[in-house]
């Protein structure tokens, strides 16, 4: 398996200085692809740490598997952002800031000495991007934002069922990551912007408005129609047969998006009746009678193994591709062929993680960091400030900063 070497000063991102403030996963996505793109991340945390290191079990050398997953490429320093003078190290890290980032409830930062005018007064050209769940304005700013909540105040959760059952949770934080990914790219846009007026600026991104957005052709759908859309599962709410299907050892998901797809998959299955069927014959005719389509469609696939209808496909040109396990899809051959496993040395042990999706042939993503113990780079950053090791200590003894950097304490 590829390791990909330590090193610093790469990517297309190289340069840029990230203030990370954020926890749990909108933030530390975004925070994490800006450093897989080169930027140097310094992530401030509170003297205990990022609550996802709490997140757990399971665990990963003593460390929480949850952090670890979006903490790579960064730098910690563990900070009381109550107390003055941990506020002054604050204003200082700003100073020498391109780009700060912050998930705090509206208001919060205000508090800490460090709000959007605070800091365009200490550094003109910051891109200061807050990511809370409902946004800076509107009614509900003030409503605590976490990725189930927003899933389901957006419209996106009510799409996640089938007829008749309650909605279901996706398996990751998909609402979180949305929103870290939007994040990302604005401040990419805010920094060409910058690039070309020296102006920096204010980005307000809202969970909801991140998620709200992805409804897409669902939500226009119902500006269409003026109706809800079915709770369909798996299924396409416009493409027939586009769904998950059961064979005769397991599933696999077929997406047949074109009326020639549709004669191939006929042929294949030995199905050519439907092919010739009135019920069947456009997208249309299929959506319309989807119900009679599905059935006619498991009692065919009975007959097959999975693997056996999947290589069947395959062969054909159809879309298609058994439902893997986690562990298949770890070790399956394409994911380790794309470098998408990744293997670090770091203090508290080796670990293995996802890789970067950046394949750039000049500029490519980088795997340079582990994920930071709670405040490992407190003292390297506090000197690269001016802080002198008389002071550093002096803060450490007050509990201002959080010096003693080591693993997250198992709790199995």
């Amino acid at each position: 398996m590829y390791s990909f070497p330590a090193m610093e000063g790469t990517g297309p991102l190289s340069g840029l200085k990230i203030l990370d403030l954020t926890q749990a996963m909108a933030g530390p996505m975004a925070t994490m692809t800006l450093g897989d793109l080169g930027a140097e991340v310094v992530k401030v945390e509170p003297l205990a740490g990022d609550q996802t290191r709490s997140w757990a079990p399971p665990y990963m050398e003593g460390m929480s598997s949850y952090y670890l997953s979006a903490n790579r490429n960064k730098k910690s320093i563990s900070v009381d952002l109550k107390n003055p003078a941990g506020q002054e190290i604050l204003r200082k890290l700003a100073m020498d800031s391109d780009v700060i980032i912050e998930n705090f409830r509206p208001g919060t930062m205000e508090k800490f000495g460090l709000s959007y005018e605070m800091a365009r007064k200490l550094n003109r050209g910051i891109i200061y991007c807050s990511l809370s769940g409902y946004g800076q304005t509107g009614p509900s700013r003030e409503w605590p934002g976490y990725d189930l909540t927003v899933l389901a105040y957006s419209g996106l959760l009510s799409l996640n069922a089938e007829e008749g059952r309650p909605p279901i949770k996706f398996g990751v934080p998909i609402a979180d990551i949305t929103a870290g990914l939007f994040s990302a790219i604005a401040i990419l846009a805010a920094l060409r912007h910058r690039d070309t007026t020296g102006e920096g600026q204010f980005i307000d991104m809202s969970m909801l408005d991140a998620n709200f957005s992805i409804l897409t052709h669902q939500a226009t759908g119902y500006l269409s129609t003026g109706k809800n859309p079915r709770h369909l599962g798996s299924a396409h709410s416009n493409i027939a047969p586009y769904q998950v299907f059961p064979t005769a050892d397991g599933y696999i998901a077929v997406a047949v998006g074109t009326e020639k797809l549709w004669k191939t998959f006929c042929s294949v299955t030995g199905r050519d009746d439907l092919a010739v069927n009135e019920l069947f014959l456009t997208n249309v005719d299929r959506v319309r009678n989807r119900e009679m389509l599905v059935e006619e469609i498991n009692r065919t696939f009975k007959g097959f193994a999975t693997q056996e209808i999947f290589r069947k496909f395959l062969d054909s040109g159809i879309p298609a591709a058994p439902i893997n396990s986690i562990d298949q899809a770890v070790n399956s051959p394409q994911i380790l062929e794309r470098n998408m496993l990744v293997d670090m040395e770091a203090p508290y042990g080796k670990v293995r993680l996802l890789g970067t999706p950046f394949k750039m042939s000049a500029t490519p993503g980088s795997v340079r960091l582990h994920p930071p113990m709670l405040g490992e780079n407190t003292k390297d950053i506090l000197r690269g400030l001016g802080y002198s090791d008389e002071k550093i200590s002096d803060l450490a003894e007050r509990r201002i900063i959080n010096g003693n950097a080591g693993a997250d304490e198992r709790k199995e």
